[in-house]
């Protein structure tokens, strides 16, 4: 599986992130600069970044929802890689350096209200929450990710999985 990192976004805290101008670099805890609001929730080294399709912002915002890249939280918006096949355990090398490792799909949260209410039925659904993957909707609202490598991260560069799980 092979994609391209189309965008890298962080925040002073809290939603919308938006994008970076330039490279990146992205350490253990995430993208330098990038602030979460709520540390219970969000951030820390199992939840250093969030990774969401591009695909599916471009159809949320074909259905209506004033969304765009980075608007739903993401620190990296990322094309070519099908969120129905991302898995707790897999990992994926980001150019030449960084390396990260999946580790929970994001919860519903409710920073997303503003956007619509019906966004969260788009990002998830009973199946989605009960972790079936078979669900149609399995991931479309992002994966956390630890960084097991950091490195330098520039928007166009490769994304490709390292290593599946079992």
């Amino acid at each position: 599986m092979r994609g391209i990192l189309k965008q890298i976004n962080r925040s002073n805290g809290g939603l919308p992130k938006r994008a970076v101008d330039g490279p990146a670099m992205l350490g253990e805890l995430g993208i330098e600069g990038d602030r979460q609001r709520n540390l219970k929730f969000h951030g820390g080294p199992d939840k250093a970044v969030l990774m969401i399709a591009a695909e599916f912002v471009d159809e949320l915002a074909a259905k209506g929802y004033p969304v765009y890249y980075g608007a739903l939280g993401e620190n990296l918006t990322v094309a070519g890689l099908d969120p129905h096949l991302w898995r707790e355990g897999q990992r994926y090398r980001i150019g030449d350096d960084a390396v990260l490792e999946l580790t929970r799909l994001r919860s519903p949260c409710l920073n997303l209200i503003p956007y619509g209410p019906g966004i969260g039925n788009e990002l998830y659904d009973a199946r989605c929450k009960a972790r079936d993957v078979t669900s149609p909707k399995w991931a479309n609202g992002g994966f956390y990710a630890r960084v097991v490598r950091p490195g330098l991260l520039i928007a166009g560069a490769a994304i490709v999985l390292e290593s599946d799980v079992a």
